[in-house]
């Protein structure tokens, strides 16, 4: 494994596109992506994070000699308890967690706990928790320099309160008689 890519511990996933691309920002490009909630306490895998992004750094510069980078580079690791870039908070479900979003051109690798292989996409969604493989890489676009994460793969460890819309359980089913006039 290249000192650039990791794997998480158990996070929370959120903004789940896995199974299929969605539309970026920038409104042209098509990736699988996934926001992942690490625990602010999780001081394991926010080392490795440092650990490859420093990588990552030494990787650009090797390739790149003599290109200056700025000494506060932009990262896509945020603080779920401040602002974001933008001014706007990041939703409550965020509190005491470090938040980063990962994307990839390919679908990446989807697997449950056991290995085995996820086929349906209703089985990962926003609010389960799992773990991540992603690589760490400087990027230098249009004039801006930062680093950010490909994702390689998910394994969903267990589910957890989605975090939009609802759940329908077999509990919804039951309504009185005079539930059902028309």
């Amino acid at each position: 494994m290249s000192k650039t890519q990791i794997t998480t511990s158990r996070c929370r996933l959120s903004y789940v596109a896995a199974f299929e691309p969605k539309l970026m920002p920038d409104g042209q490009t098509e990736k699988f992506s996934v926001t992942l909630l690490i625990p602010k306490s999780d001081q394991k895998t926010l080392a490795k994070i440092q650990a490859a992004q420093d990588a990552a750094v030494e990787a650009f510069k090797g390739k790149n000699p003599g290109k200056k980078l700025p000494a506060n580079m932009p990262t896509t690791l945020h603080d779920g308890d401040l602002p974001k870039d933008n001014g706007d908070d990041y939703g409550p479900e965020c509190a005491g967690c470090m938040v980063m979003t990962v994307t990839s051109k390919r679908r990446p690798v989807i697997v449950y706990a056991d290995k085995t292989p996820m086929t349906g996409p209703s089985e990962l969604y926003s609010g389960c928790y799992g773990r991540a493989v992603i690589n760490f890489y400087v990027y230098d676009t249009a004039g801006k320099i930062g680093i950010t994460a490909g994702l390689n793969g998910i394994m969903k460890l267990e589910d957890g309160e989605p975090l939009s819309g609802g759940i329908v359980t077999d509990a919804d089913w039951d309504v009185d008689d005079d539930d059902d006039i028309i």
